[in-house]
């Protein structure tokens, strides 16, 4: 079975930048939509952005113009390139594959975006 591994999160200053990677140990063509997630304790987690087999995207509003995601299938890597960053943009990052018959998900790294 896939794993799915993050990583590139730290603290940053408000305005900076961070690209966030997610590194599977198998191929990410099993996964028909892979996307990044974001998780505040007590919160829901939500929808940051996510990018299909033919590399369709989609964005929460909060990361459109600010946040892109890519993919290289030949590293089999997801990554997220985060700019202009906030305090409000503090989260778990979580890495997540929609694959055959089940959901994978990365054990999430941490984003903290403070003076």
């Amino acid at each position: 079975q896939v794993q799915l591994v993050e990583s590139g999160g730290g603290l940053v200053q408000p305005g900076g930048s961070l690209r966030l990677s997610c590194a599977a140990s198998g191929s990410i063509g099993i996964f028909v939509v892979m996307g990044w997630y974001r998780q505040v304790p007590g919160n829901q987690r939500e929808l940051v952005a996510a990018v299909t087999t033919d590399y369709d995207t989609t964005y929460a509003d909060s990361a459109k113009g600010r946040f892109t995601i890519s993919k290289d299938n030949a590293k089999n890597t997801v990554y997220l390139q985060m700019n202009s960053l906030k305090p409000e943009d503090t989260a778990l990052y979580y890495c997540y594959g929609s694959g055959p018959g089940r959901n994978y998900w990365g054990q999430g790294t941490q984003v903290t975006v403070s003076s």
